[in-house]
């Protein structure tokens, strides 16, 4: 376990306050029983303290629940309760008023969030109870800029630099069946942030299958090239209260996720590209990602097919 990871979800202020205002805005001081679910190094099981909860149970099964045993001695935080292990395994009883879970990643379903709130949810929230986030909204939008498609293009280069004939072509497909952690500009989407879409839709105040899926599409009016797409999100942290990875909103240690074509897609004025997502996650069998694009002429007629998936760039 490395804590630079940690330090950078504390030096994180746009993350933090997010959720010390969603916190602030259910907690009643003295009553409110709170479960916190990942914990970390228990900094929003602090804050829920700090914030006046009765009692606070914090989950956490990774070795960073060391560093959280000994962060909430040092805050005399005898309201707080580490329970070393995952939420989902934990048998006793548990009723509380509030659940918080900041299991979110660069893609916003890689932690599993929803099949962990899902159980918290059923097993230890109690009636007209709070969740922190109440939903997910995931974004996606063509990237028109070339930036990142040249660096990732480095096996093309390879051989003129050196001035010798290579064929780095299946190394290179394994590579463009990744997705890359990335911070794009708005000018770098088609259409700017204003013209992204809304893939897929998360209520986690009720039941959600993990394996999610959707599609967008977006019309030309000038000759476009796209290479490859972006995506992100926005969490529902209620009251009004959003937090969001969107390339134009408050930098967080979040970035966008870069989705690559092999193959850029060339779209004259009046065609059609249309962005199609899949994604799998679970605990046991982490995340599984793939996306198709398809260019379309004007008369919606398919004049290809890209399609990519993260387990063809995997070594094993």
């Amino acid at each position: 376990m490395r804590i630079e990871y940690h330090r950078t979800l504390i030096a994180d202020t746009v993350r933090n306050e997010a959720f010390y205002r969603a916190l602030k805005a259910v907690i009643v001081p003295g009553k409110t029983f709170v479960a916190d679910i990942g914990t970390g190094t228990g900094l929003l099981g602090l804050m829920a303290a700090k914030l006046g909860a009765k009692d606070v149970f914090m989950f956490e099964t990774a070795e960073v629940a060391g560093v959280a045993a000994k962060l909430i001695k040092a805050n005399r935080a005898k309201r707080c309760h580490l329970i070393p292990c995952h939420s989902t395994e934990f048998d006793d009883t548990l009723s509380a008023d509030v659940i918080v879970s900041e299991t979110l990643g660069n893609y916003a379903l890689e932690e599993n969030i929803i099949d962990t709130i899902a159980d918290a949810r059923a097993r230890f929230l109690k009636p007209g109870g709070h969740l922190i986030p109440e939903g997910i909204t995931q974004y996606v939008a063509p990237v028109i800029s070339p930036r990142i498609n040249d660096e990732l293009s480095a096996w093309d280069r390879a051989g003129p630099e050196l001035k010798c004939e290579l064929d780095l072509s299946f190394a290179k497909a394994m590579s463009f069946n990744n997705a890359y952690v990335r911070t794009l500009a708005s000018s770098e989407l088609l259409g700017g942030i204003a013209n992204a879409a809304a893939w897929d839709l998360v209520d986690l105040t009720r039941d959600n299958r993990s394996a999610r899926k959707g599609s967008s599409r977006w019309r030309v009016r000038d000759a476009r090239t796209i290479y490859g797409l972006a995506v992100w999100w926005s969490a529902d942290l209620g009251h009004g209260i959003k937090l969001s990875t969107a390339p134009d909103g408050p930098r967080t240690h979040w970035e966008q996720l870069y989705m690559p074509l092999l193959t850029p897609v060339h779209l004259k004025a009046g065609d059609t590209v249309e962005a199609a997502i899949k994604s799998r996650s679970s605990q046991d069998a982490g995340t599984h990602l793939a996306w198709t694009v398809t260019h379309l002429d004007g008369k919606s007629r398919v004049i290809a097919k890209h399609a990519h998936d993260l387990d063809k760039g995997y070594l094993p």
